[in-house]
């Protein structure tokens, strides 16, 4: 019998496709807020604060550990 450790899919959110638009990360940050226990309103104002870079910058500082955020957009990857 073998015995191996079991995977964990890596999760991508592609901004440049429908799942890329703000409403979609504020409720992703939302649901996971909840799954994580952390305070999903602050995150959520934070996250409304500024434009959408500063939207992308917060997600990524709370949620970048394990969510990974693909773009082709030059100006989202120098931001991020």
């Amino acid at each position: 019998m073998a015995v191996r450790e079991k995977s964990v899919e890596e999760l991508v959110i592609d901004l440049d496709g429908p799942n890329g638009n703000a409403f979609y990360l504020l409720g992703t940050a939302q649901q996971f807020s909840r799954d994580l226990g952390l305070d999903g309103d602050k995150i959520i104002n934070e996250m409304k604060s500024g434009d959408y870079i500063n939207l992308l910058k917060t997600f990524e500082n709370y949620f970048g550990s394990f969510v990974t955020l693909e773009t082709n957009n030059q100006q989202y990857l120098e931001a991020l």
